[in-house]
């Protein structure tokens, strides 16, 4: 979902005046302890008619829309009330039953974290299915890294590694707090939103479910992953795992230090693909400054560019086992982001910073113990004979979903 402000005059007419009808609490909402996502406030969710929303995006019309996708289209809406709000119109012909999407819509409003885009409500009226979320007008990182027109500046390193953080601690509060788990299947640039002060949110998790058709699963690969982004194990053989979103995090992470595009048909052939164009640059850490967006203009510390390059590299590891848990990743980019300059790298967090993929730990299936050999840290300033100890045994859930194999793209 991307979130762009409507830029056309408001208009008036006949058509426009729809009777509004008023919003209704959802009834029987799921068990609070079927849904443990450890969100501090309970939200309500709202029922919606689809009059209401249909007044409130001008009878769904062009002027309002401000994105759309494989899984339906995006307006922007203004509510009786006068709030502001996105409104997803999902694809009718894939969705579920009234009762089922219901309960699955639930339990996504029960979801609260700063990172991810807040869903206020659902319209299940007759065989529509709409979605309604907060609205961040500032649009998408997309649009913040690649899209830059004359009057906006480039986002400085800190401010990307402050977003890098913010995806990886949103990714994290589904993986590893949300209960059951979510698999985020479609991280791409575009549907990580901006607020005004540039902290990120997810949108569009948690959509799997809603758009399944009886009990197998009506997602295909252009809808739940982009070109680019996507695992090579979930393009290979349908396995989708909360590692294939690490892999899929790992991509977006490599936009934010090459202002590169995943996937860009403009580049000469061999620079399309660009994790296929940073696997050189993996292996010589001498070649990662080469790797900086030239709008930084290279004004960014060194040693936080190397780690940076070190977690990517990690995360975009061809063997699922081989790339840390997100828990990881939250814990090494929060590091690289509010540590001193020159400060020593904590043992545990020496093999993902230095993405030596050779002595890095290996992450083991389910909740086995995860041990990191002794490893000299690539900052000048850590103490080479600095204890280091086990850290402590992984609590991280390993979630599998198997789909229809698949032709890799």
């Amino acid at each position: 979902m991307s979130c762009f402000p409507c830029f056309s005059k408001k208009e008036t007419s006949e058509e426009n005046d729809v009777p509004v009808a008023q919003t209704k609490d959802a009834t029987s909402p799921p068990n609070p302890g079927d849904a443990n996502v450890g969100g501090e406030d309970e939200n309500t969710a709202k029922a919606f008619t689809f009059r209401e929303l249909a007044s409130a995006t001008k009878n769904f019309r062009q002027e309002c829309l401000i994105g759309e996708g494989g899984i339906g289209k995006v307006y922007k809406g203004t509510l009786q009330s006068g709030e502001v709000v996105a409104v997803r119109q999902l694809d009718r012909s894939g969705t579920q039953g009234s009762k089922e999407f219901q309960v699955e819509v639930l339990v996504l409003t029960l979801l609260s974290h700063p990172n991810l885009v807040q869903m206020l409500g659902y319209c299940a009226d007759g065989e529509q299915r709409l979605l309604v979320y907060e609205y961040l007008p500032t649009g998408s990182l997309k649009n913040h890294l690649f899209d830059i027109s004359g009057d906006k500046k480039p986002l400085d390193w800190s401010t990307r590694m402050k977003i890098a953080t913010g995806v990886a601690e949103g990714l994290e509060y589904l993986h590893e707090k949300a209960n059951p788990p979510i698999i985020y299947r479609d991280m791409k640039s575009s549907n990580i939103l901006l607020d005004e002060s540039k902290n990120p949110k997810l949108s569009e998790y948690g959509l799997a479910k809603l758009i399944q058709s009886g009990n197998k699963m009506n997602v295909t690969p252009t809808v739940m992953s982009a070109y680019g982004y996507c695992a090579p194990e979930y393009e290979r053989h349908g396995e989708l795992t909360s590692k294939a979103d690490v892999y899929s995090f790992g991509v977006v992470l490599l936009e934010l230090i090459t202002g590169r595009r995943a996937f860009d048909t403009t580049r000469p052939t061999n620079e399309q693909n660009l994790v296929n164009w940073a696997q050189e640059f993996f292996k010589d850490q001498k070649r990662f400054p080469d790797m900086a967006d030239p709008l930084l203009q290279n004004d960014f510390p060194v040693t936080s560019l190397n780690q940076a390059v070190g977690v990517a590299s990690m995360c975009l590891q061809e063997e699922p086992s081989v790339r840390p848990f997100i828990t990881d990743v939250v814990a090494a980019l929060s590091f690289l982001a509010m540590a001193p300059l020159g400060a020593p790298v904590p043992a545990r967090l020496v093999p993902i910073l230095s993405g030596k993929v050779g002595t890095t730990s290996q992450n083991r299936h389910g909740d086995e113990g995860r041990h990191n050999e002794n490893l000299d840290s690539d900052d000048d300033s850590s103490d080479d004979d600095s204890d280091i100890s086990t850290p402590k045994q992984s609590t991280s859930r390993r979630v599998t979903i198997r789909e229809p194999n698949r032709d890799a793209k």
